[in-house]
């Protein structure tokens, strides 16, 4: 067994796809394939179950999944550790955002480190809050970004930026043209991310705030994605809650307006674990995040 094969088996088990894995590997689908049948032959197991064109974990490869997990982060601990010899020349470091924070306040901070860091190689992955802080806690990031408070047992939470979070609607909808505040959620339908995103939560607190919950409003669509969501409001599909950022070209063209609703403020978080080794690379993202965070 080799950490390679490990790596690959990690990626297909995420994914649930030979070809998909192949793609973010950068590899070819057939040693792909050859690497997961060389790990089951070689311990005479299966590890996943091949229904038609689908590959899936079976009970057996649920099992192994935790501990190869672990295994990689081990790896990837030891390999921090010596690439902090080379004093920030050499490095990688691996990162998992939210989608808010990955898609509109993260790239330009990338490409700011990147040039400060040239030696340190940047691997970023994109998830919801929850995903990230799930990440974090098994060793599959070093660094997560996350748009809500996500208290989890051995991860550490610190406030790097502020977001705002505002209503929009399409110009067609009653709040378009209202001038008022807006005094009753049930008076529109709405249009919500996933649970277990910030954005989520975020709206679910703007609700409670007003003493209602989820099952008080006429939910009409729940999408895995802002763009999906900002996409069905603007075809006049009710009200949605969305960082600022986020539909602010949509608002300057004139396909979305800000419904008078007052802005939710959403704090953005950089989480690492507790108690596994924070690499100099790490150290220094962080640091340049909490100077740079608030940067337009």
């Amino acid at each position: 067994m080799t950490l390679e094969q490990l790596r690959i088996f990690l990626e297909v088990a995420a994914l649930e796809h030979v070809t998909k894995a192949a793609q973010r590997l950068n590899m070819t689908q057939s040693a792909v394939s050859a690497a997961i049948t060389a790990l089951e032959v070689r311990h005479g197991i299966v590890l996943f179950d091949r229904v038609g064109r689908s590959i899936v974990l079976n009970p057996m490869g649920r099992q192994f999944l935790k501990q190869a997990q672990d295994v990689i982060a081990s790896a990837r601990a030891a390999e921090a550790a010596l690439a902090d010899l080379s004093g920030l020349q050499h490095g990688e470091l691996t990162i998992m955002a939210s989608q808010t924070i990955a898609g509109h306040w993260l790239p330009a901070r990338l490409v700011a480190f990147r040039q400060a860091r040239p030696g340190i190689r940047l691997d970023v992955r994109i998830g919801n809050t929850t995903e990230v802080s799930e990440a974090v806690a098994e060793g599959q990031a070093e660094l997560g970004l996350i748009e809500w408070p996500s208290p989890r047992r051995g991860l550490s939470m610190n406030p790097i930026a502020v977001d705002e979070m505002v209503v929009v609607v399409a110009p067609t909808h009653p709040w378009a043209r209202r001038t008022e505040p807006v005094a009753r959620f049930s008076e529109s339908v709405w249009v919500l991310r996933e649970p277990g995103s910030g954005t989520r939560l975020a709206f679910e607190e703007m609700i409670a705030q007003a003493g209602l919950g989820i099952g008080d409003l006429d939910i009409a669509l729940t999408l895995p994605g802002n763009m999906a969501v900002i996409g069905a409001v603007t075809a006049g599909l009710g009200a949605t809650l969305v960082s600022r950022s986020a539909v602010a070209a949509s608002m300057t063209a004139g396909f979305l307006v800000e419904a008078p609703v007052k802005p939710v403020p959403r704090p953005f978080f950089v989480l690492k674990h507790a108690e596994r080794y924070h690499s100099r690379a790490a150290l220094a993202f962080e640091t340049f995040l909490e100077e740079h965070g608030t940067d337009t």
